[in-house]
C-alpha cells in the first residue's frame, strides 16, 4: 500500500512540476513558435504515457500484493495485450513524429525574400557575413583563410569585395525580414544557438548548413554554441541585436566592407616590416 501511494505521488509531482516549474523557455523572438508547439504535443503524449505507466505499476502493486494462501499465476503470453500495446505505441511515435517532419520542412524551405548572412565558429569566437550594396555573398575557401582574411574570402571574386565581416563584434538583423542563416565551422563541431530564436543547427567543418529565422521582435539576444567545441567552450559567446529598419540601416553603413578591412591590414602589415628592417 505504501509502495502504491509512493508512485502516484512520484506521477503527481512530475506532473506538478512541470506545469509550475519556474525554468521556462524564453520569450519567443522569431516565427518559430511551431517548435514550441511541437515540442508541447511531445510533453502532452510522453507525460501522458508515463502517468498512465506509473499508475498502472501502483495499481498492480496494490493489487497483486503478498498474501498467505495467494498462489501467482503463470501467463507467459497474452497476444490480445500485446497487440494493444504495439498498436498504442505506434500510434503514439506518430503522433510524436508527425509534427517534427512538418515542422522540418518549414524549417528547411527558406522564403524567396530572405536574405543570406554568413556564421563562421572558431574555437572559441564567431565571426559573421552580410552581403554587400550588391545583395550577394562573394565566394570564400578555408584555404583562403588568414589572419587578414578571417573568413576564408576570394580576392578574385568582385562579389566579396564589399562584404560586410564582424570579426568579434555583434551581429545586427532587421525585425520582419527572414533570413537565411549559413553556417561554416573552422575546426571543430559548433552550434550556432539563440535560445530566443528556437532554431538551431550543428556547423561541420567541411559544409555549410542552413536554417532560417524572421526575427519577429526588436531586442538583444545571447549566442550561445550549442555543440561541446572544447576547454573554452563556454567563453563562446556573441549578441544578436535586432533591430527596426531605420536603426539596422544605420548600423550597416558604419561597418567596414571585405575590401577597406584588407586594404586597412595591408597598410598596417607593411608599416610594421618597415619598422622591423
Amino acid at each position: 500500500m505504501v509502495v502504491a501511494l509512493i508512485l502516484l505521488l512520484v506521477a503527481i509531482g512530475s506532473v506538478l512540476f512541470h506545469l509550475y516549474s519556474p525554468w521556462w523557455w524564453t520569450p519567443i523572438a522569431t516565427n518559430w513558435a511551431y517548435i514550441d508547439h511541437t515540442i508541447n504535443i511531445t510533453f502532452w503524449i510522453t507525460g501522458f504515457v508515463f502517468v498512465a505507466v506509473i499508475a498502472f505499476m501502483a495499481y498492480c502493486v496494490f493489487r497483486f500484493h503478498h498474501k498467505e494462501g495467494r498462489r501467482a499465476d503463470y501467463n507467459p503470453e497474452n497476444k490480445r495485450l500485446e497487440w494493444w500495446l504495439s498498436v498504442g505505441t505506434g500510434v503514439g511515435v506518430a503522433a510524436m513524429l508527425a509534427p517534427g517532419l512538418v515542422v522540418w520542412h518549414q524549417f528547411v524551405t527558406v522564403p524567396a525574400d530572405a536574405t543570406e548572412v554568413e556564421v563562421m565558429g572558431q574555437q572559441w569566437q564567431w565571426s559573421f557575413r552580410l552581403p554587400g550594396k550588391d545583395g550577394r555573398l562573394g565566394t570564400s575557401d578555408v584555404r583562403n583563410i588568414g589572419s587578414d582574411n578571417p573568413m576564408g574570402l576570394n580576392r578574385d571574386d568582385p562579389h566579396a569585395q564589399d562584404d560586410v565581416v564582424i570579426e568579434n563584434g555583434d551581429l545586427h538583423l532587421q525585425v520582419g525580414k527572414p533570413v537565411k542563416v549559413l553556417l561554416r565551422s573552422v575546426d571543430v563541431l559548433h552550434d550556432f544557438y539563440v535560445p530566443e530564436f528556437r532554431a538551431k543547427m550543428d556547423m561541420v567543418p567541411g559544409a555549410v548548413t542552413y536554417f532560417w529565422i524572421k526575427p519577429i521582435r526588436t531586442g538583444t539576444f545571447d549566442v550561445l554554441c550549442a555543440e561541446l567545441c572544447g576547454a573554452a567552450h563556454y567563453q563562446m559567446r556573441a549578441k544578436v541585436i535586432v533591430d527596426d529598419e531605420r536603426e539596422y540601416h544605420a548600423w550597416l553603413e558604419q561597418q567596414k566592407t571585405f575590401a577597406e578591412l584588407s586594404a586597412g591590414k595591408a597598410v598596417v602589415k607593411a608599416t610594421y616590416q618597415s619598422g622591423g628592417n
